[in-house]
């Protein structure tokens, strides 16, 4: 299956122009077989999710996009934001209280180094493996579809260096965005985020490039 994990719209993600009717839409015709719903600090009710899915005919997981101190977290399996979840120790808890999954989001950001020297890309790699946030995480967003080429080779190599897996999520926050990268996982048996959440710990998946089709090689 091919799956976007990683999307905001209007208005629940104040910075997105995207209307969700469109998002789906868009995924559709770019031959996803679902999205998840990853607005910042906020869900989506159970009640509008399976709403959207019968309206549509196309699978929507519900997720969420937590800022917290130590970097932006995807997280699934929460059903509201909780006060304190910008701690991603909070965070970690309440997920696993929920049998969720967490996964770490543009790992890139502030993280890599600005100038283009081997040594500073070393240091920073072992910075942000040491990231307290990512160590929760059952994977890192190996491809950002907002980011560019060395951005997204960064965190492809973070994945490397700390033996995690790798996803692919458009991040997307308008309609221009759709369809450009997305995670395939090997199983056709996802119907929820309970199913998802089974095969991001399982590992079974790797980010795709959809405008080149090219896998990204570079998870463990």
């Amino acid at each position: 299956m091919l799956i976007d994990l990683h999307n905001h719209t209007w208005p629940r993600s104040h910075d997105s122009v995207l209307d969700p009717l469109d998002l789906i839409a868009r995924a559709r015709e770019a031959g996803l077989d679902a999205i998840c719903l990853t607005e910042h600090d906020a869900v989506w009710p159970t009640a509008e999710i399976e709403q959207l899915c019968e309206e549509t005919g196309f699978l929507v997981i519900p997720g969420v996009e937590i800022s917290t101190d130590d970097g932006h977290i995807l997280a699934f399996g929460v059903e509201k934001y909780v006060f304190g979840m910008h701690r991603a120790q909070k965070l970690a808890d309440h997920v696993q209280e929920r049998g969720g999954a967490m996964v770490g989001a543009h790992p890139y950001r502030r993280l890599m180094p600005w100038r283009d020297d081997a040594d500073e890309w070393r240091r920073a790699l072992e910075r942000a493996a040491r990231n307290p946030g990512y160590a929760q995480c059952v994977a890192l967003e190996a491809l950002n579809g907002r980011g560019n080429d060395k951005q997204n080779r960064f965190s492809a190599e973070l994945c490397q260096l700390m033996e995690l897996p790798g996803t692919g999520g458009t991040d997307s926050h308008a309609v221009h965005d759709v369809g450009i990268v997305a995670t395939h996982f090997e199983s056709d048996n996802i119907h929820d985020w309970r199913d998802l959440v089974r095969e991001l710990r399982a590992g079974r998946y790797y980010p795709v490039d959809l405008r080149t089709q090219q896998e990204i090689s570079d998870n463990p």
